[in-house]
């Protein structure tokens, strides 16, 4: 038998490479073709609802199609994770991803039905909530250092409440509480509302709490606003200082959320979805609307998200291994 010439080879292989990625490079090309589903793990009416809600329609108008966005709560946003989780990875499957899903959950639950870091495929980081140290509005406490002495001189007195074990809420106080050495003690709620009305009621001393739920209430003078977590003032609170500023240095702590879809996707598609809302976050007026609920807007590239997830795991992870915390 004679040898077929090399180069005849190679060219029967490049065609027969082409024809079986062809199929694969049109999907992408065409995509999309169907409607969006965007996964909200947690109830609806909250602020994760609000946000997925706010970005659905300028991004379905972006990509051709409708986002529509659909409520899967439970265990702690683990059942709408663990869906997203599982679907096809065609880009048609998104999941609003936030610090206790992709941060937390990994260690506060010991049978977790997901990874968060090998089981998505990260697009953006969409917020960065302050958190900000509160008291009801007649506290006789007027300073970030008033409060840590009136800790010490009243030793379990001094509470501070949270949406739940693990809440963005109660890692904000136990952080707070882990690098001054202020004598305080959480206090879990169902819920960040719960907490607030106790706050308010004077049942609790503190809270910790994110900006965009206390907001109303400290414009309404029933709180009192006594610094924000962040390293940056918030641009709602602009008179109330840092934690830095207050004396707390390097202390930079937020809730945060962003978009992930199901791991193996298109990395074309992964590109469209982060171009399409980097754009929709410079528009001026939708900022304006993002910036009302409490939020810095953020944005960037996928891989700068992916490195906040993985940070974020190991830093909260191992905040909450140390306080010993679990839900099942």
């Amino acid at each position: 038998m004679t040898a077929r010439p090399f180069h005849a080879v190679f060219a029967a292989a490049l065609c027969a490479a082409s024809l079986l990625a062809a199929p694969a490079a049109q999907a992408s090309q065409d995509w999309p073709r169907q409607p969006i589903q965007f996964i909200v793990p947690f109830p609806p009416g909250g602020p994760t609802d609000l946000m997925a809600r706010l970005i659905a329609e300028p991004l379905g108008k972006k990509l051709g199609t409708t986002v529509v966005v659909e409520n899967r709560a439970g265990a702690s946003g683990n059942i709408g994770s663990a869906q997203v989780a599982r679907a096809k990875p065609d880009g048609y499957t998104l999941l609003l991803a936030a610090s206790g899903n992709m941060s937390v959950n990994q260690v506060l639950f010991s049978n977790l039905p997901y990874d968060p870091i090998k089981d998505f495929a990260p697009i953006i980081q969409i917020s960065r909530f302050p958190l900000v140290l509160e008291v009801k509005a007649d506290t006789p406490v007027d300073s970030v250092q008033a409060y840590i002495e009136h800790a010490r001189a009243h030793p379990g007195k001094v509470t501070f409440g949270s949406a739940g074990n693990g809440s963005p809420q109660h890692l904000g106080g136990e952080l707070f509480k882990s690098v001054t050495g202020a004598p305080i003690d959480h206090v879990p709620y169902k819920g960040a509302g719960p907490a607030l009305n106790d706050l308010i009621g004077g049942h609790i001393f503190s809270m910790f709490d994110i900006l965009g739920s206390s907001m109303q209430h400290i414009q309404n003078g029933s709180l009192k606003p006594l610094a924000v977590t962040t390293a940056r003032r918030s641009a709602q609170l602009p008179d109330v200082p840092t934690m830095q500023e207050a004396g707390i240095a390097d202390f930079d702590y937020y809730a945060w959320h962003g978009i992930v879809t199901t791991a193996g996707t298109p990395e074309s598609i992964v590109q469209r979805y982060n171009a399409a809302l980097n754009e929709i976050f410079q528009d001026p007026e939708f900022a304006r609307r993002w910036q009302a609920i409490g939020s810095d807007v953020v944005g960037g590239p996928p891989g700068q998200f992916a490195d906040l997830v993985a940070s974020e795991a190991e830093r909260l992870g191992g905040l909450v291994r140390s306080l010993g915390v679990k839900l099942d």
